[in-house]
């Protein structure tokens, strides 16, 4: 039998897709605001947090551009790490609800001494093929992969 190795590491960039999903998302949002049929200072309230919302999340999780933004995953002998400009290697343990599929894989940790749960979602043209597929089967069939980091 052999002994699979403990190492693994990936760094992904910004997506398209998930930038165009993300924008989308937005317009639907502020559009729906504006033709429900509300007062204008609600609906005005309404577009002020989806433009809040979009300033804080475009930069930190769509097009990765702030010192905090996550970018890499890696595996080994200490357990999974995330990677960001600001923090450097930071442990995590993944949850147990992280999804890996063939589209994209959403990635949820707790950073070690935190008790939120957050998130990630890195799409397919956010690293090359084989290291998205490498990615996904190292999170479904990863031994320990729930495991607290230490």
């Amino acid at each position: 039998m052999s002994n699979p190795s403990n190492g693994f590491e990936c760094h992904w960039q910004a997506s398209r897709l998930l930038l165009a999903s993300y924008l989308l998302a937005l317009f639907l949002a502020l559009a729906a605001l504006f033709l429900v049929d509300i007062p204008l200072w609600a609906s005005a309230l309404g577009a002020l947090c989806c433009l809040l919302h979009g300033g804080w999340v475009l930069p930190r999780q769509v097009l990765l551009a702030h010192p905090r933004a996550f970018t890499g995953l890696r595996r080994d002998e200490d357990g999974w790490q995330l990677y960001s400009r600001a923090n450097g290697w930071q442990a995590v343990q993944l949850r147990p609800d992280s999804l890996a599929l063939p589209l994209l894989v959403v990635l949820r940790f707790r950073l070690v001494g935190e008790w939120r749960v957050r998130g990630l979602c890195i799409p397919r043209d956010a690293l090359s093929r084989e290291q998205h597929r490498r990615l996904r089967v190292r999170l479904k069939f990863s031994r320990r992969r729930w495991a607290a980091a230490e």
